[in-house]
């Protein structure tokens, strides 16, 4: 018998620390990585990101223990269409949506999360899951719900990013993945760095050194085209004191994994990845843009491959990158299939939505000559 169940939802600032313990708990257990959803990035950017997100956890659980946790908030409109969904919740600098779903209960954990927004009068129309791995624990619990439920599900998107995952130590993949020209064009601008001073990568060891890491990263992000654009994360403080307390939280746990490259002591590349269970996601990357003629984000990147394939708790890293990158997809070979699904929920009006936005989507790929 499922014995799945879920509390009433709080909105995020009604959370107290006990209640992230929790999540702590849950992270530990899940049957899915996710560093975005993970409490040292969560609640950072619940703490520094909700603003007036009006963010809901929605929690699952069984016999009184936390099974499912996702963060969601309603959306007023699905896209270009005026229909009122609700989403999780992936801010600006969350590059990942999976749910947190403890390992075995995934099934269970979804009976019960749907339930809950099937049950919330605040819920509008469907619910829209953005960000998932078309091959994950989330999305497999999901279709084996929806058919057992004949509940509605539709893929709504779906695009392939660079990821590294290799058995091969870092020198082995090198030679085997990248062609040999753009080998010996980055050997030759190694080496032309090197003719400038002495070049060091080193990771973030000494808790000390945490604050003025961060510092330089800022500093560095936003001297480049990111904070001409007003897009870097010291452009807002709200941005970079999520940054902050994210970095000094996974740290705290062990689960940051920040690479720095210098010239004579300078920093002229950084590069931050969050680690959770098995994995780690490529988070942030900044550099020297007047060395840009030795290409310090390529080179910082070439560290990162020795420094992860080095490190035997890394079993794969997410580049979190835009799809066809022309850098890391020259780099790394693997890929993986990022999707977003429009699932059905129950309730009056809510069939009626989740029919509209298929059926102007089919209109749509129909008027582009795509069915």
């Amino acid at each position: 018998m499922d014995m799945a169940s879920h509390p009433a939802v709080a909105t995020a600032h009604a959370f107290a620390p006990a209640q992230r313990v929790r999540w702590a708990a849950l992270a530990d257990e899940a049957a899915e990585a996710n560093a975005f959803y993970a409490p040292d990035m969560l609640g950072a950017a619940l703490d520094h990101l909700a603003g007036d997100a009006h963010v809901r956890m929605v929690e699952a659980q069984r016999d009184g223990e936390l099974i499912g946790l996702m963060p969601v908030v309603v959306a007023s409109r699905h896209g270009r269409l005026p229909i009122g969904c609700v989403t999780n919740w992936m801010h600006d600098h969350c590059f990942f949506g999976a749910p947190l779903i403890r390992r075995g209960e995934e099934v269970a954990a979804w009976r019960a999360l749907l339930g809950q927004l099937d049950e919330a009068r605040w819920a509008q129309g469907f619910l829209h899951l953005r960000g998932l791995d078309a091959a994950g624990a989330n999305a497999a619990a999901l279709e084996a719900l929806c058919v057992e439920q004949r509940r509605g599900r539709r893929e709504v998107h779906r695009y392939d990013r660079a990821m590294l995952r290799s058995e091969l130590d870092a020198d082995a993949y090198w030679e085997s993945q990248v062609r040999a020209k753009k080998r010996k064009e980055l050997r030759r601008l190694q080496k032309r760095l090197a003719e400038l001073g002495a070049v060091e990568s080193r990771l973030l060891a000494d808790r000390a050194d945490l604050a003025a890491w961060c510092g330089e990263f800022l500093a560095l992000e936003a001297s480049g085209w990111k904070g001409r654009e007003g897009t870097a994360l010291a452009c807002r403080a709200e941005d970079a004191a999520f940054f902050r307390a994210a970095c000094a939280a996974a740290l705290d746990h062990g689960r940051l994994h920040f690479l720095r490259m210098d010239l004579d002591g300078r920093a002229i590349a950084m590069l931050v990845n969050f680690r959770h269970g098995e994995g780690a996601f490529s988070f942030k990357i900044a550099f020297d843009e007047a060395l840009g003629r030795f290409s310090p984000g390529v080179l910082i990147e070439i560290a990162n491959l020795h420094a992860v394939q080095a490190d035997s708790a890394i079993g794969w890293m997410d580049s979190c990158a835009a799809a066809d990158h022309p850098m890391i997809d020259s780099l790394w070979a693997e890929r993986r299939t990022i999707t977003q699904y429009r699932i059905a929920l129950k309730g009056p009006g809510r069939s009626a939505a989740f029919a509209l936005a298929n059926g102007v989507e089919a209109l749509g790929r129909r008027l582009k000559g795509q069915e």
